[in-house]
C-alpha cells in the first residue's frame, strides 16, 4: 500500500492511497481528493538519514570519479526534510544547485551486524528522495558534504511510503527526473554499484540501524542546474512522483525557516 502523511481539515493526518490513485483514505475513513490536500508531509518521520555519495557507475563517470573501495557515506540532517509540493530554497551565493533522484530505503527494525542475505528482513518499505546538492560546496570528495547537502529544504521525501511487499522488484526500478517537463535524468536500480543488502550489511557492521532510519541509495547520471522558478519532478516505478518547486532563498519566508516549520508541524 501507499501511505501518506498530510494536513487536511486543518490537522495532521495519515492515510493510504485508494486503488484508483485518486483519493487518500484517512485513518478515520474519510476520503480526500489529492487536490484537497492542503499540505503534504514527509511520509516518514526519519530517525536518521544516511546518504551514499556515489553508487552509479555512470554518475561516477559524470563526475570524473572511480568506484570507491567501500561505500562512501554521509549523514543528511533531518532539518533538511520537506514533503511533496513544498518549496526548495536556492541558497544565497550558490552557482550550481542540482537534484539527485534516489530510491530511499526505510528501515523497519533494529539492525546490527546484519548479513546481506537477511537484509531485506530489516526493511519496511521505500519512498522517493531528492538529495538536493550545491556542487560548489563539495570541495573534496572524501570530506563530508554537510554544507553541500544539509541546507533546510534540501531533503524532499514522498509523496508516499510504499510497503516493501508491494514493490515487485526493487532491483529493477526506473528513475526519471523532469525539470519543467523536460526529462533530464534517467537510470535504473539494477545499475547500483553497491546493492541494498550490501549497504545494510556494511552500515550495520559499525552502526545500529533503527526503525525509520532512511538510506539514500545514490543517483544516476544526468545532473543539471536548477534555478528559482523551476519545477522538479522525480519519478520511480511503483513509488509515485515527488514534485517540488525552487524559490529564491533570499525571501523573508526562507530566512524565518517557515518552509521547514510548515512541513514538520
Amino acid at each position: 500500500m501507499k501511505h501518506a502523511r498530510f494536513i487536511a481539515d486543518g490537522r495532521e493526518q495519515t492515510g493510504t492511497l485508494n486503488q484508483e490513485g485518486t483519493h487518500i483514505v484517512s485513518a478515520g475513513g474519510k476520503q480526500y481528493a489529492l487536490s484537497d490536500i492542503q499540505v503534504w508531509l514527509p511520509p516518514v518521520k526519519p530517525n536518521k538519514i544516511i546518504g551514499l555519495a556515489l553508487n552509479f557507475a555512470d554518475h561516477a563517470e559524470e563526475l570524473g570519479l572511480e568506484k570507491p573501495s567501500e561505500p562512501v557515506l554521509f549523514i543528511k540532517p533531518n532539518s533538511s526534510v520537506i514533503g511533496h509540493k513544498a518549496p526548495i530554497y536556492y541558497p544565497n551565493g550558490a552557482t550550481y544547485m542540482h537534484y539527485e533522484n534516489e530510491l530511499a530505503v526505510v528501515i523497519g527494525k533494529y539492525a546490527r551486524n546484519v548479513k546481506k542475505e537477511e537484509a531485506f528482513d530489516y526493511i519496511s518499505g521505500y519512498t522517493i528522495a531528492n538529495d538536493v546538492t550545491v556542487r560548489d560546496f563539495v570541495n573534496n570528495f572524501y570530506r563530508p558534504p554537510v554544507r553541500a547537502k544539509g541546507h533546510d529544504t534540501f531533503g524532499p521525501l514522498g509523496p508516499f511510503f510504499v510497503d516493501k511487499d508491494d514493490v515487485a522488484d526493487v532491483n529493477n526500478l526506473e528513475l526519471r527526473t523532469y525539470v519543467n517537463g523536460e526529462l533530464r535524468q534517467r537510470g535504473n536500480t539494477k545499475d547500483l554499484m553497491y546493492s541494498i543488502p550490501e549497504l545494510i550489511e556494511f552500515i550495520s557492521s559499525f552502526m545500529t540501524l533503527e526503525p525509520n532510519d532512511i538510506l539514500l541509495t545514490g543517483t544516476p547520471k544526468g545532473l543539471s542546474h536548477i534555478y528559482p522558478g523551476d519545477v522538479v519532478r522525480l519519478e520511480i516505478d511503483g513509488l509515485g512522483a515527488l514534485e517540488n518547486y525552487v524559490l529564491d532563498g533570499r525571501t523573508k519566508e526562507a530566512n524565518r525557516g517557515e518552509a521547514y516549520v510548515v512541513q514538520q508541524d
